[in-house]
């Protein structure tokens, strides 16, 4: 699906490259998981405002991208995670303040059977004690994660290793990135968990959102209960208002403010990324549109040019509302 949407995106976005002349240009970089939401986001811009701006998106990675940013190259970079502090050294030397904000969610749900009649919620502690590198060959038993449980095998179903969904989960869940017991059925195609999942009642399995919405006629989504709070269910609505948590995380753009103040056409740009219509778009490319709280936040941040960052590095379970009300430093 993504890349499918994202090779359509690429051409239409190649199309009005080639036949834009004179018009005024937002130059986009960065994260190649931000990539399919600005390539879709660039396109229907552009078609708003043809003949007038022209909006071009690059795909050098986060790093890449931070660095292309912090020499003052790009108007706007694409993260999948939080700028580091070494990149944020890198722009305060290049006197490039930036602007903080959230694009979209990207949430993992964690799935079984339909015919899986005696799970209705798991802890995040559960989940930990399935995940850990210590229960490989020790806990193979649905009995053991849980008193009541029944006697049946655990099959576990996941992320490939070389996969960020794999390492953000160990990092959500067993609190290690690339931390995890081996010996579980892993996949970089999602529709192959889908169907292992789907056709194993002793299954549990992990992947993006946009794949159980996809299958939900195969497929329970488990609710997650965090720090002894009640269970939340996966949707976009939870993941989108950030309730559904330590599994929903941000993705984000760090806009240079001299650009948003003194070029027009990127603020207009800016702008544009949280129009609630837009929602559809980020949905089409396989993640999760922003909550309206969210939306309503980020665009306070955006108005009032709040320069640096919320974060002294990654987190896990983040209130995207609060970090953009937190103080900024820079």
């Amino acid at each position: 699906m993504k890349k499918h949407l994202m090779f359509g995106a690429v051409l239409a976005g190649s199309f009005v490259a080639q036949n834009a002349v004179a018009v005024d240009t937002v130059q986009v970089d960065g994260s190649s998981t931000v990539f399919p939401v600005s390539e879709a986001m660039a396109e229907e811009f552009g078609n708003a405002n043809r003949g007038e701006i022209r909006v071009t998106v690059g795909l050098s990675g986060t790093g890449g991208g931070f660095k292309k940013f912090c020499r003052g190259e790009t108007d706007i970079t694409g993260a999948s995670r939080p700028i580091r502090p070494e990149e944020l050294e890198l722009c305060k030397e290049n006197g490039i303040e930036f602007i903080e904000l959230p694009v979209a969610m990207d949430a993992l749900s964690v799935v079984v059977s339909p015919q899986n009649d005696w799970v209705d919620h798991l802890t995040v502690e559960e989940l930990q004690k399935m995940w850990e590198p210590e229960a490989q060959g020790v806990i193979t038993n649905w009995n053991q994660v849980r008193e009541g449980f029944p006697d049946r095998p655990l099959n576990l179903f996941g992320a490939g290793t070389d996969s960020g969904t794999y390492d953000y989960f160990t990092t959500a869940i067993v609190g290690e990135e690339h931390s995890s017991r081996g010996d579980f059925t892993a996949s970089e195609d999602d529709n192959v968990l889908v169907m292992g999942v789907a056709n194993d009642h002793n299954a549990l399995g992990f992947f993006g959102l946009a794949y159980f919405l996809e299958n939900q006629d195969k497929l329970k989504a488990v609710p997650i209960s965090w720090k002894g709070g009640e269970p939340v269910e996966p949707t976009k609505e939870t993941a989108g208002d950030g309730e559904y948590q330590p599994l929903t995380r941000p993705l984000y753009y760090y806009a240079n403010k001299a650009s948003v103040e003194e070029k027009e056409h990127v603020e207009k740009f800016a702008e544009f990324l949280f129009q609630e219509e837009n929602g559809d778009l980020v949905s089409e490319v396989g993640y999760v549109p922003l909550g309206e709280r969210v939306r309503e936040a980020a665009l306070r941040v955006l108005a009032d040019r709040e320069v640096g960052t919320a974060y002294q590095g990654s987190e896990v379970g983040v209130d995207v509302v609060e970090t953009l009300e937190r103080e900024k430093h820079y």
